[in-house]
């Protein structure tokens, strides 16, 4: 085992160190809904946090369209850079803005007429709903900023400068903590907005980061060799054809898993509003968790991209291996950690004790849930910068709506079980994707060195 690491050893040094900031950069727009739901679980009650659970997993919905696509980016610009085709990335990136931003109008319509018809449909406490509206619009006009924050992003992350965006997502992190503090609260001055508080402070947050992110690219000096050819006017069908190919199927992936979560949040709703605080105490956690592991899927997507596109099957293979190697450890360190201090940890959301405890029982099984979790990430993320997005788009929805949710449905609602039962069977859906997706990046592989 050690002379397998230290033979690896460079493999896992270079595989940290892109995966570090990404990680940080990943799991900050899941820290800005993390400190959404703390500040509201402490400042504004229980039902003012299951407005932001509610509003959280319909907005989720919608949010990861929109990050699939911007992430089609990434293992393109990694390709090329493998090829050292400087042009061609600069014409990506122009592409891929105008695709980010046509995106997010669509993306804001979809949640200012389809989520709140959406939230009225499915059998929640009205006075959840009502306070759920003003945030969700909020969020809605954010995707703008987010989008086009996201396009430099996966443009600096394919050439494998990650450190920036960690930079600026760290400062927009604790620049949405102080103002949402001020607003929900109500300080200052400035009168108590409750949730409506978290909206603007989130807002305001991603207009900053876009603006920061996009002067760092365009005015660097790391990206002069790309940008000398980057013109806001060039838009090629063909280019912007080729992002979206992998962009929509990466989209799907994250509607099959995100919409999963979503579906079990209102299943939770449809228990109780106390359930559904506890499911999205729980979730908060776990989405932290998978979130690091999606950093670490994004570092195997750009090292096994560039390796593709440089045609170097040896560290294809070496690549992909370390990566399930670290994003296992990862997982099952926070397995250790959710179990040991889960009476704990729900004290961060909120201080309702009928919340705590349901919510301490639901990190039990988060501890199993969550290594596969980050397993079927990390394969997704090999298998993106293989340029494979297909096949693995079905496995997703074969694991979450075949298997995962019926069962989520018969343990939680129809066995009485509760919400826990509905853990379970996203559980399951969980293990699936793990398995399929870890067979099918092997097969990949295999087909790939044999080939060449």
């Amino acid at each position: 085992m050690i002379h397998k690491y230290k033979s690896n050893k460079a493999y896992y040094q270079s595989t940290i160190a892109l995966a570090g900031p990404v990680v940080v950069s990943q799991l900050g727009h899941t820290l800005v809904l993390a400190v959404d739901s703390i500040i509201v679980g402490h400042y504004a009650g229980t039902v003012s946090l299951a407005a932001v659970s509610l509003v959280h997993s319909v907005f989720m919905v919608v949010l990861v369209i929109g990050l699939g696509i911007a992430y089609g980016l990434t293992p393109l610009i990694a390709q090329e850079n493998g090829k050292s085709n400087d042009k061609e990335c600069a014409k990506l990136l122009s592409n891929s803005l105008w695709i980010n931003m046509i995106v997010s109008i669509l993306l804001f319509l979809a949640v200012y007429y389809g989520s709140v018809f959406a939230m009225y449909h499915v059998d929640q406490d009205p006075r959840v709903v009502e306070t759920a509206k003003p945030y969700l619009l909020l969020l809605g006009i954010s995707i703008l900023p987010l989008m086009v924050f996201q396009a430099f992003k996966q443009f600096a992350e394919g050439l494998g400068f990650t450190k920036q965006a960690m930079n600026i997502t760290i400062w927009g992190n604790v620049l949405n903590l102080i103002l949402a503090v001020i607003l929900v609260k109500g300080m200052f001055g400035i009168p108590p907005m409750g949730v409506k508080g978290i909206g603007i402070a989130t807002l305001i947050d991603r207009v900053l980061m876009m603006i920061v992110m996009g002067g760092y690219v365009l005015r660097s000096r790391n990206f002069k060799a790309y940008i000398q050819h980057f013109s806001i006017r060039f838009i090629d069908v063909a280019r912007s054809a080729k992002i979206v190919k992998i962009g929509v199927p990466v989209a799907m992936q994250y509607i099959f898993e995100i919409g999963a979560f979503a579906v079990a949040a209102l299943m939770a709703g449809k228990i109780g509003a106390m359930e559904q605080a506890a499911h999205q105490t729980a979730i908060t956690f776990v989405a932290m968790t998978y979130m690091m592991a999606s950093g670490i899927a994004s570092a195997a997507t750009i090292k096994v991209g560039n390796s593709f596109g440089s045609q170097n099957h040896f560290r294809i293979q070496k690549f992909a291996l370390v990566s399930y190697h670290l994003v296992i450890i990862f997982m099952l360190f926070f397995a250790v950690i959710f179990t040991l201090f889960n009476q704990y940890l729900p004290h961060i959301i909120t201080n309702d004790p009928a919340v705590i405890s349901l919510a301490a029982q639901l990190l039990i099984i988060a501890g199993v849930f969550q290594l596969f979790d980050g397993t079927q990430v990390v394969g997704l993320g090999t298998l993106r910068g293989l340029g494979d997005v297909k096949i693995p788009t079905f496995i997703t929805f074969f694991a979450y709506w075949i298997i995962g949710l019926p069962v989520a449905y018969l343990l939680g609602i129809k066995l009485d079980i509760g919400v826990e039962g509905i853990w379970y069977g996203l559980t399951l859906g969980l293990l699936a994707s793990s398995i399929l997706l870890y067979f099918r990046s092997q097969y990949i592989i295999r087909n790939k060195v044999k080939n060449a």
